[in-house]
Formats: C-alpha cells, sequence, structure tokens
C-alpha cells in the first residue's frame, strides 16, 4: 500500500496536493468525507494527519474529542466545505462554458441553416469589379430585389392569387444599394418593375437558357434565369459591377417590420387603397393622416400601394421612405451594437431573406451588415431613374435615357449623390490602374472596328465620327483599324471584346483604351462582340482628345424624386383614395 506502481516512482503524492486545490478524490467517492479517511492509498505516509493512535489519545495536531480536537475538526470541516465549494464552482463553471459553446455553435449552424442562396449572376455581362482607389478601397454595391411570390400559404395569404402558386416570381421592388468607397455616403437608385429595357441571356438553376429580349418589362428577369439575371440586367445596362444580390419575399417583410417593432411612413392625408371601377384590386391599405409605424400586414400594403400614390415611380417614392424609416429605425436601437437586437435580426432576417451564395452565411451577411453600420441618415440618399411612357403601351414605362446615363456615371465614378460630404471627398479618388492577367499584343496586329454611336435621344448621330477615329487610331500604331458604316446611339465611349477572348481580349482592349485616353471602366466583355470594337458613344461627339464627363456630387437630373435618409416626407394621395379617417 502507498506504494507507486511504477517502479522507482516512491511514494504517491499527487492525491493530497489534489485535494489542497480543491480537486479532490471526493469527487470518485473517496476521502475522509466518506469515512474512508486515511485507508486512501499512500494517506497515511504521505499526509501530515495525527496517527490513529493520536486520535484515539486526543494528541498530535488538534486530534480528540476535547475542546481542541472539537474545534480542529471544526477548522478541517469548514476547509473541505470550502473545497467542496471550490470545485462544484469550478465544475459548474466549465460544463457552463462548454454548454454555451455547444449551444452557440448549434445556433450558429441553426441560423446558417435558414439561409437561401443562388448563383451571384445568371448571364455574363462583361462589367468586373471597379479598380480600388489610391486607399485600396472599392465601392460596394448590393441588388435590392423584393419577390410577388405565391411559392407557400404564407405568402398566398399575403398576396392572393392561389392560381399564382406555380407562376415563377416577378421582380416588383428593384433597388441597387451603391456604398461608398469610404463607406461614408451611399445612394440608393430604383427602376419601376413596368419598365421595358433590354434583358441580357440568362441561364436559370436547372440550366434552361433564356435568349435576350429588347421588348420586356425589367421585373419579368427574375423569371428568366433567378435574381442572378436580375443582377445581369442590371450590370448590362448600368456598366456597374454588383456585388451582392438580396431578396424578401411578402413573408420576408412581414417579417422584418415586426422584428424592428414597425416602420415609419407618412400620409398627407387619410388613405384607403380599395378596389375601384377604374381600378380593381389595391393593397387595401388603410390609415389616417400623419405618421404612422406599419408593420405585419400593413408594411406590406405601405410597399406594394400604386393606385393611391399614383403610379409606379410614386410607389418606389414610397418604398424609398420605408427603407430610410428602417434604416433611422435600427440605428436607434443600437442594431449593430447590441447583442441582443443582433440575435433578434439575425433570426429573423437569415430565415426572411435570400442571398447571393457569395454571402450566404451567418458571417457573410454580419460583414455586409457592417460595411453600412457608420453612414449617417444625412448621407443616404434615395431617387428614382426617371422614366417616360412606352409608346407601344401606356401601362408600360422606357427610362429616359439622359437622367439615367448620368446617374450610373455618377454611380460608377462613385460620385456621392448629396453635397453634405467633404467637398473634397465629393470627388472621384485617383483609381489605381486595373492590371491585366496577360500581355496585350502589338497594335498593328490587331483588328479594331470602330462604330458611330454618338447619337441621343435628343439629336442625330455626329456625322463622321467613326472616320475620324479611326484615323487616330492608325497614327497611334493600331494600322488595322477600320471604321463601319454601322451606327446606333451609345451614351458612353466603350471598347468591346468577344467575351470568349478572355483575358487576352481584356488585355488588347485596355491598350485601345488607353491609346485613346479611356477610362478602364470602358472596357467591356460582349457576348455578341465578333473582335474588337470601339464604339465612339454620345460623350464623345466631337474633337480628337476624350474628354470625361464631369459629375458633381448632388448633380442629380431632375424628376428623380430625390430623399435624404433624414428628411421627413409624406406621402400625397391620389383624390379617389383619400380617407377622412371615419368612414
Amino acid at each position: 500500500m502507498g506504494q507507486s506502481s511504477v517502479r522507482g516512482e516512491g511514494t504517491r503524492k499527487s492525491v493530497p496536493r489534489a485535494r489542497e486545490l480543491g480537486w479532490d478524490d471526493d469527487l470518485y467517492g473517496a476521502g475522509e468525507a466518506t469515512g474512508a479517511g486515511g485507508d486512501a492509498p499512500g494517506e497515511e505516509e504521505a499526509s501530515s494527519s495525527p496517527t490513529r493512535a493520536e486520535r484515539r489519545r486526543g494528541g498530535g495536531k488538534g486530534g480528540g474529542t476535547g475542546p481542541n480536537g472539537r474545534a480542529a475538526t471544526r477548522r478541517r470541516a469548514k476547509k473541505t466545505g470550502k473545497r467542496k465549494a471550490l470545485r462544484w464552482t469550478a465544475i459548474t463553471l466549465a460544463l457552463l462554458i462548454l454548454g454555451t459553446a455547444g449551444a452557440g455553435y448549434l445556433y450558429y449552424e441553426h441560423l446558417n441553416g435558414n439561409i437561401r442562396g443562388g448563383s451571384r449572376a445568371g448571364g455574363d455581362s462583361g462589367v468586373k469589379k471597379a479598380a480600388p482607389n489610391a486607399l485600396g478601397d472599392t465601392p460596394l454595391n448590393i441588388l435590392l430585389i423584393g419577390s410577388d411570390s405565391r411559392n407557400d400559404e404564407k405568402n398566398i395569404a399575403l398576396g392572393g392569387g392561389r392560381d399564382d402558386k406555380d407562376r415563377k416570381p416577378l421582380a416588383d421592388v428593384q433597388m441597387l444599394l451603391h456604398v461608398s468607397a469610404d463607406r461614408k455616403n451611399a445612394s440608393v437608385v430604383s427602376i419601376p418593375r413596368d419598365t421595358v429595357l433590354h434583358i441580357p441571356e440568362c441561364k436559370d438553376k436547372d440550366g434552361t437558357r433564356y435568349p435576350a429580349t429588347d421588348n420586356r418589362p425589367i421585373n419579368e428577369s427574375l423569371q428568366r434565369g433567378g435574381p442572378g439575371c436580375t443582377l445581369t440586367t442590371w450590370e448590362s445596362l448600368t456598366g456597374i459591377y454588383i456585388d451582392h444580390w438580396v431578396m424578401v419575399d411578402f413573408a420576408g417583410v412581414v417579417a422584418m417590420a415586426d422584428e424592428v417593432g414597425g416602420v415609419p411612413v407618412c400620409v398627407k392625408s387619410g388613405v384607403s387603397d380599395h378596389p375601384t371601377k377604374a381600378q380593381p384590386g389595391g393593397s387595401h391599405l388603410k390609415l389616417p393622416e400623419g405618421t404612422h409605424e406599419v408593420k405585419g400586414v400593413q408594411a406590406l400594403q405601405w410597399l406594394r400601394t400604386r393606385h393611391a400614390f399614383g403610379s409606379d415611380q410614386n410607389r418606389a417614392k414610397a418604398q424609398h421612405m420605408y427603407m430610410n424609416g428602417m434604416v433611422e429605425k435600427l440605428q436607434k436601437q443600437n442594431a449593430w451594437t447590441d447583442t441582443g437586437r443582433l440575435m433578434g435580426l439575425a433570426e429573423t432576417a437569415t430565415d426572411a431573406l435570400q442571398v447571393s451564395d457569395e454571402i450566404k452565411s451567418v458571417k457573410g451577411l454580419f460583414g455586409l451588415s457592417m460595411q453600412l453600420k457608420n453612414v449617417k441618415l444625412n448621407r443616404l440618399t434615395t431617387a428614382n431613374i426617371p422614366t417616360a411612357e412606352w409608346p407601344q403601351d401606356h401601362n408600360k414605362n422606357i427610362l429616359i435615357k439622359s437622367a439615367a446615363d448620368k446617374m450610373f456615371r455618377m454611380l460608377r465614378d462613385d460620385v456621392a449623390f448629396d453635397k453634405n460630404g467633404d467637398p473634397a471627398g465629393a470627388k472621384p479618388k485617383p483609381t489605381a490602374s486595373t492590371k491585366p492577367k496577360a500581355t496585350a499584343e502589338a497594335p498593328g496586329s490587331l483588328g479594331v472596328t470602330v462604330v458611330n454611336g454618338t447619337g441621343s435621344d435628343t439629336e442625330p448621330a455626329a456625322e463622321g465620327r467613326a472616320r475620324a477615329i479611326t484615323e487616330l487610331l492608325q497614327g497611334k500604331g493600331f494600322a488595322q483599324a477600320e471604321s463601319s458604316q454601322e451606327g446606333g446611339n451609345r451614351p458612353d465611349t466603350v471598347v468591346t471584346y468577344p467575351k470568349g477572348d478572355g483575358d487576352q481580349g481584356r488585355a488588347n482592349a485596355q491598350s485601345v483604351a488607353k491609346a485613346l485616353g479611356l477610362p478602364d471602366s470602358a472596357v467591356r466583355a460582349d457576348a455578341k462582340a465578333e473582335n474588337l470594337t470601339l464604339v465612339v458613344g454620345a460623350d464623345w461627339r466631337e474633337g480628337t482628345v476624350y474628354k470625361k464627363q464631369a459629375t458633381e456630387a448632388g448633380d442629380i437630373p431632375d424628376g428623380a424624386q430625390v430623399i435624404r435618409g433624414d428628411e421627413k416626407d409624406c406621402m400625397t394621395i391620389f383624390d379617389p383614395y383619400k380617407w377622412d379617417g371615419k368612414s
């Protein structure tokens, strides 16, 4: 007894040492508390406790039944109690840490499991990410999509239209959120759902291909390849690289509005958006005059109201008011720093939203939200792309190109929609050149077709532009450049190359752009291009030196219905839908 089982180790002293630290073998039913006393292996030789004989005589170090012995026994019992308390506290703490870590991991995986994703792009727009500025920063562009899906009972109950359960959803709300490279300002632009424009070729998740079309409204892009196709359509239209898309359906809108506790909106008079003889249907929104916090079904009704607000453009304006109100509410709730709010928002958002695959995780969504937290309300600006009636159908719209092109150029150049920033910071920061992954071929070996695209909505193409720029290119060593008899309307000058030519095609196109002083953003891959093509746009109608059009912060075209995040405005109600608040 008392000898180590390992030869030469000597007497085992680990158990008493463990007791001194509060981790004794009472944990396993041994030691004094169980009456084992010094019968535990090795204890008699290792412990400095009195012997049995000393305890019987009341001698030794405080043993026996005399006054001193009883006091010593109480002291030992007190120390043992403290050791037990320390031991159980340590055990409980360890279990809590392990349990919390396990629960945290399971909850994290639960949140990740909530998130639905999809491909970032549904086609190839040829648009590349903007080059970083002098500080290495790039803007962030996110496409926000509101789907009219009726794919489950919740959405049918909220949106009606049970017959549409198996129909592919339409993108009834489309907003491009642009966050500046320095993350100090943000701009939002909307295009009404019935705006007819070019939808490029797209591929659905099941491999189905949809040919390009020029006579369908933009909300159908969601049916022609999912949210990725809507993103590709926006990229093709704007020349802006879009990093991610985020999509929400009817049920998701209701859930998010409830989670934030309601979103403030305002009407100049009472509103009742009900069916009329002239306009059947309606959102059924009913609010008295003034400001209200809408949530649940009422929030959805606000976002879907069209007739009472008078037009699709005004509906987009109301949606912007709602978005600004939600951002204000989240900032007041300290949503980016309050752990409790973050947990609630995470649970609701991961279940309500569908996102592009590269942010399909709690980490991805949290990182995305952190990019927005420093944008103040007075630096958040929303606007509509101005539209006009489509001549072929008065119920549909077309973009007013001059206004749209100016707004898209501001976003491409990272120019703020507001004038509240530092005047120096309002100008585009110098960008680093995008280095191609391949080396351009010799200029003399490149065949370049030059097209006159200087026409616009307001004036015809400038005569002789293709020939003049062809001669300019030839003088710079591009001996095989030739002008085309074809023409067209193009707002900005671009150099396109066949997308199948990859890095080599891009390098060759960049060499043409550099020779003419064009920015890197002018270089595009084009699925329809057969060779290297320079389209001289309406931004270069004269001269042999390309002058990039100046854009100033806050210089938004008329008709864009600009709203700043900290501005309080109320929606005007169309007469047939005004409500006195009584009936």
